[in-house]
């Protein structure tokens, strides 16, 4: 099963405080807007969300059917066939998508120290 492109999302305090760390850090800005609170992080393949007063929790992100540069992939692990595979293994879904549908579509887990895991298709 591959989960896709690896990104964590940060739930930061102050959006123009963390892209300016971060930017210290080597980051630069790959995407996002912060107009409405949110910055997506890039330093190589590693990618870091900012998001400022949109959750509590900072979220291990995957994104199914991208690559580290949100390139559509030809091939890749539908996020219903993940879905499948964890309630297969046992794993309780906080959120889960329709497996009826095809295209966009998220699941939430969340590991057994309480850290959400997103997995957010957008192809």
């Amino acid at each position: 099963m591959n989960l896709g492109a690896f990104s964590i999302s940060l739930s930061v305090k102050d959006l123009t405080v963390s892209k300016s760390f971060y930017e210290k850090l080597g980051f630069t800005v790959f995407a996002g807007d912060p107009a409405n609170n949110y910055l997506i992080m890039k330093n190589g393949n590693s990618l870091i969300g900012l998001f400022q007063g949109m959750f509590e929790d900072n979220i291990l992100t995957f994104n199914p059917g991208w690559d580290e540069d949100a390139n559509a992939l030809e091939a890749f692990d539908d996020v219903r066939k993940i879905q499948k595979h964890l309630k297969a293994k046992d794993i309780k879904l906080e959120r889960d998508v329709d497996e009826d549908t095809t295209g966009p579509g998220s699941i939430v887990i969340v590991d057994p120290d309480g850290n959400p895991i997103l997995i957010d298709q957008h192809v």
